[in-house]
């Protein structure tokens, strides 16, 4: 028997990051298979360029008032929650970050006094940071006990929040994933010339949100170690706090012929499909959404070997693993990959594969709609 499509408010943040991303791409996934996907955000999230009749947006407003030192958002949002509940008749929540969305969600629920659902994802910091912080951690306890499902982005993170907090709620581990129609291999040479790279220059690709947790220094002097037989580019890709630093730094070290600073791009999969190797030298990733983006264009990723990032890169497989802040290791890895042509190839072929096999976006949003239909049976 067909079951029915379900109305589903999210809540999530809608700006770049991993949390923003996986949010999005589900509700395209989930709209393409009938669902209604109600979006209660700030403002409208950066991924959604091609909009689907299946997605609504509810925009979050908020006033500012003498009284307030900042602006209450969460109370904003759980009344718009609230009103969202209400009026579309939603069949269940599904917040991404339980600090502060799933404590939204619950106050909107006794708000609206709706017997709603509520699935909380765990993306990484709000545990990992947040669940370390006295003032937060048991906020962050209550919104997770007070959902109904927890989800997490990896065994590593699952694992930690339950030595970390021991929630009363039973967390599984759902997997990222990325949209195959949008990451693949690409001919794309034109873009190497408009870099300013030439065929014969090697290049490696950094792409995050500029944060010292991301360890852009380690990257840059990895590349400052890269055997010097060998020509190439660093492309640093994306926005931050540490962006300003990061240009000086690279300025004052004569290095910014050979570092290039894109901002914020739209077409990561081009950049990806002109790049040889991907680097992700964080101290914490519950994940590392851009391995698999990396991996779905053939590219082979050396990466600090923590959190989650071991759930995604194989030693010696489709990448390589290295300890945190072992710069020299990063740099003989990548001079290792790039020597040898075969294992590159090898390598190339083994990360589509990972993604294929492991990653689909089939198999990953058929786990979430799942989660969907068990959560609206209790309403």
């Amino acid at each position: 028997m067909q079951q029915r499509k379900l109305k589903v408010g999210v809540i999530c943040y809608p700006s770049l990051g991993g949390s923003g991303v996986v949010a999005t791409e589900l509700g395209l996934k989930m709209a393409a298979k009938g669902h209604e996907m109600h979006y209660i955000t700030s403002s409208k999230p950066f991924r959604f360029l091609d909009i689907h009749p299946n997605i609504q947006f509810h925009e979050v407003t908020i006033e500012g008032y003498a009284v307030f030192k900042y602006p209450p958002y969460d109370i904003a949002l759980a009344n718009r929650i609230a009103q969202v509940i209400q009026s579309e008749q939603l069949d269940l929540l599904h917040v991404h970050y339980a600090v502060p969305h799933a404590i939204s969600a619950i106050l909107a629920k006794d708000m609206a006094q709706s017997s709603i659902g509520i699935i909380t994802t765990l993306h990484g910091t709000d545990v990992t940071i947040l669940g370390h912080d006295p003032a937060l951690k048991n906020t962050l306890s209550y919104g997770i006990n007070k959902s109904d499902r927890v989800t997490a982005v990896s065994r590593s993170l699952r694992n930690e929040t339950i030595e970390l907090l021991q929630p009363t709620t039973e967390i599984r581990t759902i997997y990222n994933f990325i949209d195959e129609e949008k990451y693949y291999p690409r001919d794309v040479g034109h873009l190497r010339k408009e870099l300013g790279i030439a065929p014969d220059e090697k290049v490696l690709i950094h792409i995050s949100n500029f944060r010292k947790v991301k360890r852009i220094p380690d990257i840059i002097e990895s590349f400052r170690l890269l055997d010097q037989r060998h020509k190439a580019k660093l492309l640093l890709v994306g926005e931050g706090p540490e962006k300003f630093d990061l240009e000086k730094y690279v300025k004052d070290n004569g290095l910014q012929d050979d570092i290039l600073f894109l901002g914020k791009r739209d077409d990561l999969p081009e950049l990806l499909s002109i790049s040889d190797v991907m680097l992700l030298l964080s101290e914490k990733e519950a994940f590392g959404l851009v391995l698999l983006e990396a991996f779905a264009c053939g590219v082979p990723a050396v990466a600090n070997a923590i959190g989650g990032i071991p759930e995604v890169v194989e030693d010696g497989v489709n990448g390589f693993l290295v300890e945190l802040g072992d710069v020299q290791a990063v740099a003989d890895r990548v001079t290792q990959l790039l020597n040898d042509p075969n294992m590159h190839q090898q390598m190339k072929r083994n990360a589509m594969r990972t993604v294929q096999k492991e990653f689909s976006s089939e198999s990953i949003v058929a786990q979430y709609e799942e989660l969907y239909y068990e959560v609206a049976a209790m309403k």
